[in-house]
């Protein structure tokens, strides 16, 4: 297997429906991806559940899966704690940490808006975080918590209490979101929303106390955002404000997973921004490599190409499509797509030399039609001169539910294509 040389690029939320503004087609469809087209008909395609039927998976979990690991036996630790060790936060064993997400919400708690508009700069998100720091007081002396912001509406949470362990059995004040087995869950967004009072799901001190603390935060941080000055500002501004944080997926425990190394024997690299997939890559042992912004997909392409000198394969997570099916602009995801199609995968194509192959999928589906991730199959594309091609023509939905490679779980996608490119 030492021969590998594979790029390897999870396109978050790339699934999609048919959308009456696209002419009844997905963004897939209806964008313009002369480079992807190419690699299409050089492979071959298939279809993935990433997760589990049935079930909209967080990007999380839904990207360990593609990864390799499913964690069937219900062990998975909880996204807050995967995005702690991501952003550095100061955690241990017993601490319980979750997943924030700044949110505007009415005098009733009725949800405006998940993402307070979603465009909140650092310095916004940095000065509220002081005053909640800073102030938030709890009932019980021994209990404190840490807060830091990520990226946007992104903050990990991490609750500690100094005499006991805290149990991860409470559930979430985001109604958004649900969890099964330690697996955030999406639910449907399309109704009212308000914020969620947590409830200990198990009897006893643990998960009491723990829950307490989380309703104890959420009622103050409501209190303490009503007036502050960057939610005056923003008001003033015609901005949404970031008076309230959703929390979610709660965890007590670092996880326990073979490095990715060892599990499918090839040395893996990554290129990941979000907080989320760099915890995930710490987990798993990956070699990370820089590549500037967010967005500046040549420079991603550029290092992918280069970092095949170092390890046999390398995993790209690109964002992008996701935010635009969050905000149901299926218009917005067809641009996008197109952009990554020119600007990644045109650049990535030059820098590749012969014999290397590139492995294209997402995580999970996040239909515009719907403004939320779905448990749609995802398109799966492995190209390659080594792959026999299947008469694909395009990256698409409707290729992958008719190329050769079939149905697959999201935790068999890596074992496959290395055994098809090995």
């Amino acid at each position: 297997m030492k021969g590998v040389r594979l790029v390897y690029v999870l396109l978050d939320g790339i699934g999609d429906l048919r959308h009456p503004s696209l002419n009844d087609l997905t963004p897939l469809e209806a964008a313009y991806t002369p480079n992807l087209d190419t690699l299409a008909r050089n492979g071959a395609m298939g279809r993935v559940i990433s997760v589990g039927k049935g079930i909209a998976p967080q990007s999380d979990i839904a990207v360990f899966n593609m990864l390799g690991y499913s964690f069937k036996d219900g062990s998975y630790v909880g996204r807050g704690v995967i995005e702690s060790i991501g952003c550095n936060i100061d955690f241990r064993d017993g601490d319980l940490a979750l997943r924030g997400n700044f949110a505007t919400v009415d005098d009733k708690l009725k949800i405006v808006d998940r993402r307070a508009g979603r465009i909140i700069s650092s310095e916004e998100a940095k000065s509220v975080c002081k005053t909640l720091r800073d102030s938030i007081k709890f009932s019980d002396r021994n209990s404190s918590v840490a807060l830091e912001p990520t990226v946007a509406h992104r903050v990990v949470i991490r609750l500690r209490h100094t005499k006991m362990k805290l149990s991860d059995k409470i559930t979430n004040t985001d109604p958004a979101y649900d969890r099964v087995d330690g697996m955030g869950i999406a639910k449907d967004t399309t109704g009212n929303m308000f914020v969620q009072k947590s409830v200990a799901e198990e009897d006893s001190d643990q998960a009491r106390v723990a829950a307490t603390m989380l309703n104890e935060f959420t009622v103050q941080v409501v209190q303490l955002l009503r007036d502050h000055p960057v939610n005056k500002a923003r008001s003033a501004a015609g901005k949404k404000p970031m008076n309230c944080i959703l929390a979610r997926d709660s965890g007590n425990r670092y996880p326990n997973v073979d490095p990715i190394n060892k599990k499918h024997g090839i040395s893996f690299g990554c290129i990941v921004d979000m907080p989320v997939e760099i915890g995930i890559s710490k987990v798993l042992g990956m070699k990370m490599f820089q590549a500037r912004d967010i967005n500046d997909y040549e420079e991603k392409a550029r290092v992918a190409a280069r970092s095949l000198k170092s390890v046999n394969a390398v995993y790209v997570h690109i964002k992008g499509p996701d935010e635009f099916g969050h905000d149901g602009d299926a218009r917005g995801k067809k641009k996008n797509i197109e952009d990554i199609d020119k600007r990644f995968f045109g650049t990535l194509m030059k820098e590749l030399k012969d014999g290397d192959a590139i492995v294209v999928s997402g995580d999970h589906s996040t239909p515009c039609i719907k403004k939320g991730h779905s448990d749609d199959p995802v398109p799966l594309l492995v190209s390659g001169s080594m792959v026999k091609q299947d008469g694909s023509a395009r990256f698409t939905e409707n290729y992958g539910k008719r190329g050769r490679l079939g149905l697959l779980m999201g935790a068999d996608v890596l074992p496959t294509a290395i055994k098809m490119l090995g």
